[in-house]
């Protein structure tokens, strides 16, 4: 089976007539991390909603695989494969962990018996077992970060595109989220997208990494040749970015 790959390609956004984004090209393959970063306002969870259909596009296109996905409503895109976790986490949250998981997995037409299943083994592998029953709305930050990913994960998805999964974390917390994404693409063979300020998480755990700023990219590649770059450090990292 050939390899599906998820590319945007000089994609643009506008809100009310002003540009968010920019001839904006990305592209994520199975098996492949990738970081989106850049200054806030610069267009990156525009990009994320443009590939899940959240917003319509003034200019580009969307494809997976062969196929053009822009266009399609978001649920025919979610339904294709790609499954996203938003900046905001938006949880059911006067339904138990365990159903939050369950919920996603049902959507895409399996049966109880292997909903439940599923959700039981996600929320193993993120730590949230004991918590299965307890309301989401009762959660910690930080667990319903977690719990928005199993969730994601329970759609078997393809690509998977994370708004700031560290938000809210501490340190402890970041570096247990690290190991388990770092193990998604070798494990499920999936593609990962993931938006992130906590920049000790993105540089250890992205193959490579694109760039925004004002909209527009100003710069991809490796980690290490980001953390180098004099207009990526002028945008965002800063001065002391390239001794981090």
């Amino acid at each position: 089976m050939a390899t599906r790959s998820l590319i945007a390609a000089d994609v643009s956004v506008e809100f009310s007539g002003l540009s968010a984004l920019d001839r904006v090209s990305l592209s994520v393959s199975p098996g492949e991390i990738v970081g989106l970063i850049g200054p806030n306002g610069s267009g990156k969870t525009t990009l994320v909603n443009a590939i899940t259909g959240q917003v319509a596009l003034a200019g580009g296109r969307v494809v997976l695989g062969a196929e053009q996905i822009s266009g399609l409503r978001p649920r025919d895109i979610a339904l294709r494969g790609i499954s996203r976790s938003f900046q905001i986490v938006r949880l059911f949250n006067n339904m138990t962990v365990i159903e939050n998981i369950e919920a996603s997995a049902l959507a895409q037409g399996g049966g109880l018996r292997s909903a439940r299943e599923k959700a039981a083994a996600l929320l193993d592998e993120f730590g949230l077992s004991g918590k299965a029953e307890e309301l989401a709305s009762s959660l910690s930050y930080g667990d319903k970060r977690r719990v928005e990913m199993a969730r994601a994960l329970a759609a078997d998805p393809a690509f998977l595109l994370l708004d700031e999964p560290a938000a809210g974390m501490n340190e402890a917390e970041s570096d247990a989220l690290l190991h388990i994404l770092a193990e998604l693409p070798g494990s499920r063979g999936l593609g990962l997208l993931i938006i992130d300020h906590d920049m000790p998480l993105i540089m250890r755990l992205c193959n490579r990494l694109h760039v925004l700023a004002s909209g527009r990219t100003i710069a991809e590649g490796a980690a290490e040749d980001i953390r180098k770059n004099p207009a990526v450090i002028e945008a965002y990292l800063g001065s002391g970015a390239s001794r981090a």
